[in-house]
């Protein structure tokens, strides 16, 4: 299939490190690579709470865009754009990329919720196809009366990384096989990647570590301190109040080399995330080889390698247990510090089992996708939205 040309557009800073910014970088440079002519126009970054300088800023972005063109809209402002959409519906071929929807964002009220919902279903209305990272995702969009025949499921994919030879990952190996980490002297590593806003469910997971003072463990939390002041300070105040201000460490964002030697060094990474649509920093570190303990939602489950749950398209792991062949990791209810603090005290004192999970994540190192979409991150989605993307040419 030969290249084509599309226009992507983008509210706030591309570069953010973000799953959703990553997963629009990804796509972006994975068409290019085919070939593809692909204008990144960027908008205003209010949305989705637009200002109204911010939607003329879109009505103004939009329009410049010639009759006929094939526009990317990221979901973050396609959802919160209802009658920009309706306008250029007629004229431009609109694609929506969801992420999650807008109305499930954790924190706000439900007066919010519905405006946002009702705001995005007359948004996706317009929409001729809508990209989700996930089948979960794909599932919510039957409440915005979106046909299935529109929604194209592409996942985003991960690095390629080859197989943990971490030395220091093999000395905590060794020191802890003949003891539990309540007598060893080396505490256990956990890792958790996520932007500091509520519904990646921080305050969850310290208040799950809060019960467990007896066991030798030091959490890195790595992500962007400045989206929500607020929690943070809460957070902090969480930390000194429940004795904890030497095992944890809020060390802001990081990216490349850095980041990857933060995945090596961590033990068992930890995502107690309310909701999430696909969860690429899961994707990260199975791809690194680290076993996870995080929450049944969204497209987690088919991560983890979990069971298919009666009458759902979403694979989730049903109890508080993992076996090599089957999981990665734990997955707990989303919410729940209790369960949480089992699942973590249950893989911080047996290291069979963080060894069973660090095998049974193997298979993730070269993810591809479900689909088998080429070998790495920029692969997967590329290839696959390439071949949507020519379809709906070929349809009009």
């Amino acid at each position: 299939m030969g290249p084509g040309a599309l226009v992507v557009v983008v509210p706030g800073d591309l570069q953010a490190l973000t799953g959703g910014y990553g997963y629009d970088r990804r796509i972006i440079a994975g068409l290019r690579d085919r070939g593809w002519t692909v204008d990144v126009r960027q908008i205003d970054g209010s949305f989705p709470a637009p200002t109204p300088a911010a939607l003329a800023d879109v009505a103004r972005v939009l329009g410049a865009i010639p009759d006929g063109t094939t526009v990317l809209v990221d979901g973050l402002a396609f959802g919160a754009m209802p009658v920009e959409a309706e306008r250029q519906a007629g004229r431009l071929r609109l694609i929506a990329l969801v992420h999650h929807p807008l109305a499930a964002e954790t924190g706000i009220d439900a007066t919010l919720a519905a405006k946002l919902r009702t705001s995005e279903r007359r948004a996706l209305a317009c929409a001729q196809r809508v990209i989700v990272t996930s089948r979960a995702t794909a599932n919510l969009l039957a409440d915005y009366d979106v046909p299935d025949g529109r929604i194209v499921v592409v996942e985003p994919g991960t690095d390629v990384v080859v197989g943990r030879q971490s030395s220091v990952a093999s000395q905590r190996s060794s020191v802890i096989s003949d003891q539990s980490p309540v007598t060893s002297h080396q505490p256990l590593q956990l890792l958790c990647v996520a932007t500091f806003i509520p519904r990646k469910g921080h305050e969850v997971l310290l208040r799950a570590l809060a019960t467990l003072p007896d066991l030798r463990w030091r959490l890195m939390c790595i992500g962007g301190l400045d989206r929500d002041p607020a929690l943070v300070a809460g957070l902090r105040a969480q930390v000194r109040v429940d004795g904890l201000g030497d095992r944890v460490t809020f060390a802001g964002e990081m990216s490349g080399s850095a980041l990857d030697a933060e995945y090596e060094r961590a033990d068992v990474f930890v995502l107690p995330t309310l909701y999430e649509g696909y969860g690429m920093v899961v994707a990260e570190a199975l791809a690194h080889g680290v076993p996870v303990i995080s929450t049944a939602t969204g497209g987690i489950g088919d991560l983890i390698r979990g069971v298919e749950e009666p009458g759902r398209g979403v694979r989730r792991q049903p109890d508080v247990g993992l076996q090599p062949d089957q999981a990665a990791g734990l997955l707990v209810p989303p919410g729940d510090a209790t369960a949480f603090a089992s699942a973590l005290r249950r893989v911080l004192t047996d290291s069979g089992l963080r060894e069973d999970g660090g095998g049974a994540v193997g298979g993730h190192r070269e993810w591809t996708g479900r689909d088998g979409c080429g070998t790495g991150p920029v692969d997967s989605p590329g290839r696959e939205l390439q071949r949507r993307l020519v379809s709906l040419a070929r349809t009009g």
